[in-house]
């Protein structure tokens, strides 16, 4: 008896009020050859019950504790059975179409090691959450562009095209790629995980492909908050990592210039209020919040040993050049001001 063709992976941690969209979501896809994986991670709000009682027919993998977005994910790729393996936030709400075309599109690009999709807010459906992503000079990675309405830019965009990677709000993943360059890094524990993978699947040779046609509604950062002490630590550890393990040499030479730049322009919009500094500055925690970058920075230093052992192993199997990655990194460039929302 052969298993699904593909195996939907839902990490969650007291995500119980986001589940009831998400999940009923799925009961509407056109596509039904797929499983659906619930891995809780340790929720104390009632989650793994509303499962048990209201969907069956989820696979529920319960862990007693966090062990944040990626450990979640590799403890549900080893209970998945699916050809293709598709990550999906909770906080999402898909559209009945969107499975049927990441198959199809899977499908007929058989060199695509991930598929992404139009990702656009839950609460208006015209503005973008994500068409692929972009990539900072220092290694911070965001979603292209986040905040544009697509009735003003779909014309830009082809129904199936190249992405340089996708997100882990959703993203479909050929299994016979992740057995090659393996999945999510355990020790990003959560945010950058998806930039690692996607990174080291070009270089492992594989292709990305964004879907546009195929669509999920996102309620952003509704589970870690859009500026929680903790998450900017995370942001701020985990893109040196991304950088160390990912950048051709000669960029990632350049990573400590391109952070200085990057901090400036940070104290400038906060001053100004404009962007996510106006975010920052509203927060009420700003020193809570300095306080996560400074000790991000320092636990991203810590690291960097175990992330170079990571980053040769990259290499040694790698099949892009250094010259290919750069063209890729020059084409999906992404400044400063787009990372940090600046008009």
């Amino acid at each position: 008896m052969t298993g699904p063709r593909v195996s939907i992976i839902i990490v969650n941690w007291n995500g119980r009020e986001h589940l009831p969209v998400c999940l009923g979501s799925l009961q509407n896809q056109t596509f039904r050859d797929f499983e659906t994986i619930l891995v809780d991670n340790g929720s104390a709000d009632g989650s793994r019950e509303l499962v048990r009682e209201r969907y069956p027919w989820v696979r529920l993998i319960v862990l007693p504790t966090n062990t944040g977005f990626s450990g979640g994910n590799n403890e549900g790729l080893r209970h998945a059975a699916g050809e293709y393996i598709v990550v999906l936030n909770n906080d999402t709400e898909t559209d009945p179409g969107w499975l049927a075309e990441m198959v199809r599109v899977a499908d007929a690009n058989p060199r695509a090691g991930q598929v992404g999709c139009r990702i656009c807010a839950m609460d208006d459906h015209d503005r973008i959450d994500s068409l692929g992503h972009g990539v900072c000079a220092d290694g911070m990675t965001r979603g292209r562009y986040r905040l544009r309405s697509w009735s003003e830019i779909k014309g830009e965009f082809a129904p199936v095209q190249e992405m340089f990677f996708g997100t882990a709000c959703v993203s479909l993943y050929r299994r016979a790629a992740l057995d090659e360059a393996g999945f999510y890094d355990d020790d990003m524990f959560a945010i950058g995980e998806d930039s690692d993978l996607g990174l080291r699947l070009r270089w492992y040779g594989w292709d990305a492909l964004l879907a546009t046609g195929a669509v999920v509604y996102h309620k952003y950062s509704a589970t870690s908050g859009v500026f929680s002490p903790f998450k900017l630590y995370l942001v701020e550890r985990n893109h040196y990592w991304v950088a160390v393990k990912n950048f051709p040499l000669g960029m990632l030479l350049l990573v400590p210039w391109h952070t200085i730049v990057r901090y400036l322009v940070q104290v400038r919009i906060v001053l100004s209020g404009s962007g996510s500094g106006g975010e920052f500055a509203a927060s009420g925690a700003r020193g809570a919040l300095v306080r996560a970058l400074l000790k991000g920075t320092w636990d991203a230093l810590v690291g960097m040993p175990a992330m170079w052992r990571k980053r040769r192993l990259i290499m040694a199997e790698s099949r892009r050049s250094p010259k290919e990655m750069s063209l890729l990194f020059r084409r999906y460039r992404m400044t400063f001001r787009e990372l940090l929302d600046v008009k």
